[in-house]
């Protein structure tokens, strides 16, 4: 019996020489990625901790040092140091090495100014969405400072104040909002640690949060928003009038 052309079985084709298979497009695995983030989170904490505002002494970071310090190679802590010195945390000199940047008078006022309007959209948001636990977790930062009792506690003031301001960003539910504030408030953190102490601020920065937070319970939403905006740039007025050490 012959058999039919429609029943032999079909050949693989074999590809023409000059057709090689498709490739996927694989970048090579970097080694050092996690090494680096780990790097670039402990130098920001680093930066972050410190009172650069004390003093004008400059700051200088040692690369090669750090690295032994971290146990890794200077690869990962160089390109750590890139990336700080793009968010504006550092700044590299030529033939003089790295520095912790302080920021001037000017700069540190317009930081606190977009602060405030980042800060007062986050109060509007939270009167309308954030629930009724939430807005009284605020007022619970502060029931330790009552009585008289904020000079005994500075330090520990000085963070609550901190938190305070980053819980009123978080409650906003807003994440572009929050993603645009994150590292703006870094650099807030370090000056609002130098300022809180100056100028009897620390008395009407408590009073200022109580009426904040007695807006926010109320749901009253504009004067919510005006008291936070108000509250910024009265810390923007300060450093205007008194942070000559900025200069």
């Amino acid at each position: 019996m012959t058999e039919s052309p429609t029943m032999r079985p079909a050949k693989p084709r074999t590809p023409a020489p000059d057709q090689a298979a498709p490739r996927l497009a694989i970048e090579p695995i970097d080694t050092s990625f996690s090494f680096k983030n780990k790097a670039y989170a402990a130098l920001k904490n680093v930066i972050v901790s410190m009172d650069v505002y004390r003093d004008r002494q400059d700051i200088r970071l040692d690369e090669r040092q750090l690295a032994q310090d971290f146990g890794i190679s200077r690869t990962p802590v160089r390109e750590a140091m890139a990336q700080l010195e793009r968010e504006g945390f550092v700044r590299s000199v030529p033939r003089r090495g790295i520095y912790v940047v302080r920021k001037t008078k000017t700069e540190v006022i317009e930081m606190i100014t977009a602060w405030a309007a980042l800060e007062s959209m986050a109060a509007r948001l939270i009167t309308e969405h954030a629930s009724k636990d939430d807005i009284a977790a605020l007022g619970r930062m502060f029931a330790t400072f009552e009585n008289g009792a904020l000079r005994a506690h500075l330090d520990e003031y000085s963070e609550a104040n901190i938190e305070f301001h980053q819980a009123i960003i978080r409650l906003s539910g807003n994440s572009v909002l929050i993603s645009l504030a994150e590292n703006l408030f870094t650099h807030m953190r370090m000056i609002r640690r130098k300022t809180i102490v100056e100028k009897d601020r620390i008395e009407k920065s408590i009073l200022d949060h109580m009426n904040i937070i007695e807006a926010l319970e109320a749901r009253d939403t504009a004067r919510a928003e005006e008291l936070v905006r108000n509250h910024a740039l009265g810390l923007a007025e300060h450093v205007a009038k008194y942070a000559d050490y900025l200069d």
